[in-house]
């Protein structure tokens, strides 16, 4: 059952869960500047390390449908708890793991523990939250997420250059029994349960059509576009996908409700996510491995450049909350993409001389771009939907993010792989004369401009679609009483 309103103590339950949040979210990304270095541990080419990062988006997406069936049948209580428990189990994983195959295994096992607390957190806050304080709220949710990469690469630079990586989980492991005490404390019941059937079918089809086409683009830049493997594991994926969707949209009680997308404001919200998230975790990928194999900068340094641009991010986020209520999110995400666009374009002409400082301006504009976007845009979707479609609205938001995120760092991985092959065949061509090493850090150099490039082309389709939005200030959406009642009949 679940508390009254009035019983419900807000500052003790969010902050439980947005450290358990942030917890997680500094799992997804710690990694992420050390991908490099595992190369050379593991001896494995980027094509494979990079499944550290989109295995766990993955794993984030396909279990995110699922806890809108597990916020039905289970309490709040415990499904943080058992979340935090699977986190914990990963990390210890990753912490003891003898080698790439049982550190991608740990991965795993933590990203089915964090794939369900983003959901969760986002339905208490619907729950507990009026509209019109929703975009404060989730803006001061917005300073926890994001403070997490903010002080993920200069946490993990600071541990690799001194220890070792392995020393990341090994820290992690007593922060997150904290939390499950505290959560066993504190935290309480804030939603109904019922007696929810989970639709195992719909659960297969989704895991194979995303696991397909992320496969799919994860092989084409060591065998290319053209090759049959990359173009059968494409073709499985976008049919499973297909026979997903219609299982969905003909169910009685589905495990994904995508009747949340007939309304207009919370399909072009999610559109605009899922552009901005492909950008979003592509340069966290991308400019790592720019700075570390092409530059020689080390992992502290790398972490140092990210962290005044992300630590700024942070602090704007309850800000742009704030502006978010007064305003509405249409004119914050037109100044949030032409920031982030510009930043972009910045970043497509790089070289072997491109400053420290200048890459560090350029991801303070791509971050304060971002503080504009992320939370108006994810809080003006999810405000647009009736109550009783909160849960199914804030899984598909966290789905479209996650594998958004997942599938933006496959292709643009390809992107860069496959275009460093091509670059590297046309400097020898060329007839210039340079020793192999500088021909492979040449090629990989214009490799990532192409890449950037690729990512320019996707703000400003992000752009356009933004232009098209209808702008509703907080408390507005949730009046189009038409709309909601209709996506509740259809549920009921």
């Amino acid at each position: 059952m679940s508390q009254p309103e009035k019983q419900i103590k807000k500052g003790i339950l969010l902050t439980v869960l947005l450290v358990g949040c942030f917890l997680s979210v500094l799992n997804q990304t710690i990694l992420n500047v050390a991908l490099p270095d595992l190369m050379k541990e593991f001896e494995i080419a980027a094509t494979t390390v990079q499944w550290l990062s989109t295995g766990f988006m993955l794993v984030n997406g396909i279990l995110v449908p699922v806890t809108a069936f597990l916020m039905k049948r289970f309490t709040t209580r415990q499904l943080f708890i058992s979340s935090m428990c699977l986190l914990l189990i990963g990390t210890f994983v990753n912490a003891i793991a003898p080698g790439f195959e049982f550190l991608l295994t740990g991965r795993l096992i933590q990203a089915a523990g964090a794939g369900i607390i983003m959901p969760l957190l986002m339905m208490v806050v619907l729950s507990v939250f009026p509209a019109e304080g929703r975009g404060t709220a989730m803006g001061t949710i917005g300073l926890a997420i994001i403070f997490a990469p903010a002080i993920g690469p200069v946490l993990s630079g600071f541990v690799i250059e001194h220890y070792s990586w392995r020393w990341l989980f090994i820290g992690m492991l007593p922060l997150v029994a904290i939390i499950i005490l505290l959560a066993l404390k504190f935290l309480v019941n804030v939603s109904e349960t019922s007696k929810a059937k989970l639709d195992t079918i719909s659960v297969i089809l989704s895991t194979i059509g995303f696991g397909g086409i992320l496969f799919g683009l994860s092989s084409a830049g060591d065998k290319g576009w053209g090759s049959a493997e990359v173009l059968i594991y494409l073709g499985l994926g976008i049919i499973f996908l297909i026979l997903f969707c219609w299982r969905q949209m003909t169910s009685a009680d589905p495990l994904l409700n995508l009747q949340v997308f007939k309304d207009k404001m919370f399909t072009l919200t999610s559109i605009i996510l899922t552009l901005n998230t492909m950008v979003m975790y592509a340069d966290m990928i991308l400019l790592p491995l720019y700075l570390q194999t092409s530059r020689g900068f080390s992992v502290l340094d790398t972490g140092l450049l990210l962290l005044p641009g992300a630590l700024i991010n942070a602090l704007m986020s309850p800000i742009t909350g704030r502006l978010f209520d007064k305003f509405g999110a249409k004119p914050l995400a037109l100044i949030g993409l032409c920031l982030a666009t510009y930043a972009t374009w910045e970043v497509t002409h790089l070289s072997d001389t491109t400053s420290f400082t200048y890459l560090m301006v350029r991801t303070i504009i791509l971050r304060i771009g971002f503080s504009f976007l992320t939370m108006p845009i994810n809080t003006a979707g999810l405000n647009a939907l009736p109550k009783n479609l909160n849960a199914h609205g804030s899984a598909a938001t966290n789905t479209v993010r996650q594998l958004a995120g997942a599938i933006g760092t496959a292709l643009v991985v390809t992107i860069l792989t496959t275009r460093t092959k091509s670059h590297a065949v046309e400097l020898m061509e060329s007839g210039h004369v340079m020793s192999q090493a500088q021909l492979l850090k040449e090629a990989s150099i214009l490799g990532t401009n192409d890449a950037y490039f690729f990512m320019v082309i996707l703000g400003v389709v992000t752009f356009l679609f933004t232009v098209f939005m209808p702008n509703k200030k907080a408390g507005e959406e949730q009046s189009n009483v038409v709309g909601g009642e209709k996506l509740k009949t259809s549920t009921e």
